[in-house]
Order: structure tokens, then sequence, then C-alpha cells
């Protein structure tokens, strides 16, 4: 009874959650990377935030950023450019989609 009392409780403190869509395609450094899934966040989370979230769970953001720079530039949001640097503190809403598409070949 007292472990049912704590994770009810535990519950209550947990902030406010947010699912972001993440999608990694293509060839990044030594890898090909297929991953499409649900990222769960907490509510008004920053790009910034999300990235280092991603990583944690096994999403390879830095890895991607580090082995294809050009990612850093090209990141879509929702279907729009949206360059980490320049949007890192950009907050995120529910259902947003986050897509790294990485070149297949040069021209």
């Amino acid at each position: 009874v007292f472990r049912l009392f704590m994770a009810f409780f535990d519950r209550l403190r947990r902030e406010p959650s947010m699912v972001i869509h993440v999608i990694i395609r293509g060839r990044i450094g030594e890898h090909w990377y297929d991953i499409d899934r649900d990222l769960c966040v907490p509510q008004g989370a920053t790009l910034g935030r999300v990235l280092e979230l991603g990583e944690k769970r096994g999403i390879p953001f830095a890895e991607a950023l580090q082995h294809s720079p050009h990612l850093r530039h090209t990141l879509m949001l929702n279907g729009e450019r949206c360059p980490v640097d320049d949007h890192r503190e950009r907050v995120l809403e529910a259902g947003d989609q986050l897509y790294m598409l990485a070149p297949i070949a040069g021209g």
C-alpha cells in the first residue's frame, strides 16, 4: 500500500509533458540511420533541451550534428528550416516534428 501511495505522489510531482516526433534518416558518419519515433519531453522544452533529452534517450543528435555539420543549418521543424544555432532557445509545442535528412550524394 505504501508503494502505491508513493507512486501516486511521484506522478503528481512530475512536470507536465508533451510528445515531439523525431525523424533522422540517411548516412551520418559511419552509420546509416532510420529513426522515426516519439520523444516525451517536459512541456515548454526548448529545441536545445529536446536535443539534450533525445541524446540521453538514445537518439543520436550529437553524432548527427558532429558528423554532418550541415544538419545544424538544415534541421527541419514542422517542415520549415530551423537552424539549430539560431533556434536553440525556441520553445517547442506538443506534436512538433523534428526532421534530419542526411544527403545521399553531393551535387
